[in-house]
């Protein structure tokens, strides 16, 4: 059973109540990242896990571990998600929080340094909101320049680990924006490379902004660090010129996919030498024999739930 039309983007991009705007400057909420105490090493492909936190905590991530050795059974978190929102007045886009991303962001200290503290970076992903705006339509380089700086300052503000594109909900043309044009990625990712050398940049390969990678004889596929098939339960290696070590062909809904299609693809990656496996939508719930069933193949071990 596929999931190729996936209900999560549209939760999050609806915008709740509570809405904070980015206000930038001090850093008391959340200041650099705290040193991630060294975790037990294990060998196999990066594991990746998304978390809906509008239904679930980020803490989630942190509670899986290897069987054999005490590894961490995830490497990275996502927080799901942020949102690229249009201001009509100003007609420029500006980063969006919800009131439950704006929760984990401003709890910091307890829902994101844990994980970090273990070895498990934490990305926020972004995503559009039926308003227009998109990572694919800025009408110039100083326009997504200025949206690059605010993703960034958020990422130095609170401690995290990096960015993840998600091109969709954008709904271009919306409020009177523009289609998506060849220049606008490239620029800002060009930008947010620039603003954070050092901190991961990933592609969930979907929408026009992935499409557009090349640009005035520029080419931002190298930029990236990760690039994962956006549907679940199927095997789709994305198109974008990166190693495959930075590649998750594999993407997998966790209690949705069925345990067998989340072992082969996982025996799969292993086989084709790729360097990530996605999955999605980790809730509270002891999902171990989910999560298992890849870890038993990923790294030889299954994975153990402590609450």
């Amino acid at each position: 059973m596929f999931t190729l039309v996936r209900s999560r983007a549209r939760a999050a991009a609806l915008a709740l109540s509570a809405v904070a705007v980015l206000t930038f400057g001090t850093t008391a909420t959340g200041g650099a990242a705290a040193a991630a105490a060294p975790a037990p090493k294990k060998q196999g492909p990066t594991s990746v896990a998304y978390v809906e936190v509008n239904n679930n905590s980020m803490l989630n991530v942190g509670k899986y571990t290897l069987a054999n050795g005490g590894g961490n059974a995830f490497d990275v978190a996502v927080i799901f998600a942020a949102n690229i929102n249009y201001d009509t007045t100003k007609k420029a886009a500006y980063l969006h929080f919800n009131e439950n991303v704006q929760r984990v962001l401003d709890n910091a200290a307890t829902q994101i340094r844990p994980l970090q503290q273990k070895g498990i970076k934490v990305v926020l992903s972004v995503l559009g909101n039926h308003q227009g705006a998109g990572f694919a339509n800025f009408p110039s380089q100083q326009a997504a320049s200025t949206f690059a700086k605010q993703m960034s300052d958020t990422v130095t503000k609170y401690g995290l680990d990096g960015i993840d594109f998600d091109d969709e909900y954008a709904e271009y043309g919306n409020n009177g924006t523009g289609q998506p044009n060849a220049s606008s990625f490239v620029h800002l990712v060009t930008a947010l490379h620039a603003n954070m050398p050092n901190k991961i940049i990933s592609l969930y390969n979907i929408g026009p902004a992935a499409s557009r990678l090349s640009y005035g004889g520029i080419d931002v596929s190298s930029k990236f660090d990760y690039a994962w098939n956006p549907y679940y339960g199927t095997w789709q290696v994305p198109g974008i010129a990166l190693p495959k070590s930075k590649l998750s062909p594999a993407a997998v809904e966790i209690g949705r996919t069925p345990q067998s299609t989340v072992t082969d693809l996982a025996r799969r990656t292993v086989s084709g030498g790729y360097g990530v496996y996605l999955t999605y939508n980790l809730d509270g719930n002891d999902r171990s024999a989910d999560v298992s069933a890849f870890t038993k193949e990923l790294y030889g071990s299954a994975a153990v739930y402590k609450p």
